[in-house]
This record gives C-alpha cells, structure tokens and sequence, in this order.
C-alpha cells in the first residue's frame, strides 16, 4: 500500500512522552502509528523539513556515502511486525544490482525523506496496526516539544 509521512508527534504514555510517526496510506482514512525515539524522530523531522544543519549527521552520511558508491534509495516498505517490533526494507539500487537490506523504519524513514523514495506499508501490516488518526490530532508535535535546532 502506497504510504506517506503524515506527522511525527510526541504521545503520552505510561513511561513518560513518546515519539510517533504516523503514516498515512492511500485511499485509507485511518493511520498507521510507529513509536520511536527521540533522535529518531528528530532525523525524520530534519529531512521532511531539509534541515541543513552545517555537518552530515548520520542519516545524512550513510546517504552521501551510499550515493557516492553509486547506490540511491528506490522506496522503503514496512514489511512486518516481529514480537511487536515494526521491519522495514530498504530497497537500493547499486552498480552490482538492487539489494534489499532490513532496517528500522525510523532509519528508513528519515532516509525516505531525505530522497523522497516512495514509502509502503504491506496490508497485513497496517490492518493489524492501523488507528484512528483522531487519536493523534491532539497530540504535540515534536518540533515543538524537542530541542530541533
């Protein structure tokens, strides 16, 4: 299913505030939540919003790196649920052919929205995850409650 980066937010829970992208899927009202941390969020905040911040941070190295090798990021899908725990595959076209690596979808995300690669969210996956995105309209955005600058 063809996804997007709706927001990334911060949510209140049990053990303290909490990170949340929340990704929207096509021709689907509801949304699928993925909690994350902190520096994950704010890496997926800083290429949504192409913060240059001087110095390559990591998502931004493991880019350069990669596109220097002659490797580009085609799309990123979030593939499963293991014991709780969202997969993504990153999906890269190399000199040697495309390859396809396991990753965090926090890392996948914040390198799908530094390329703008095309992002997907299996069916089973977002059935079994899917919510009602008026439970996170609420909610703060991280911008605004994190040290962003």
């Amino acid at each position: 299913m063809k996804a997007s980066i709706d927001t990334v937010r911060v949510a209140g829970t049990q053990d303290g505030p909490v990170p949340v992208v929340v990704l929207e899927v096509e021709e689907d009202d509801d949304v699928l939540p993925i909690f994350i941390g902190f520096d994950e969020a704010i890496a997926i905040v800083r290429g949504l919003d192409a913060t240059d911040i001087g110095r390559p941070l990591t998502h931004d190295l493991l880019l350069d790196v990669m596109e220097e090798l002659g490797g580009r990021v085609t799309r990123v899908v979030v593939s499963r649920v293991e014991s709780g725990t969202y997969i993504a595959d990153l999906h890269i076209n190399t000199p040697r052919g495309d390859v396809v690596i396991d990753a965090r979808p926090s890392d996948s995300l914040a390198l799908a929205a530094r390329t703008n690669a095309p992002l997907e969210v299996e069916e089973d996956v977002y059935e079994d995850g899917k919510r009602d995105p008026s439970e996170f309209e609420m909610l703060d955005d991280i911008r605004e409650v994190a040290d962003y600058a």
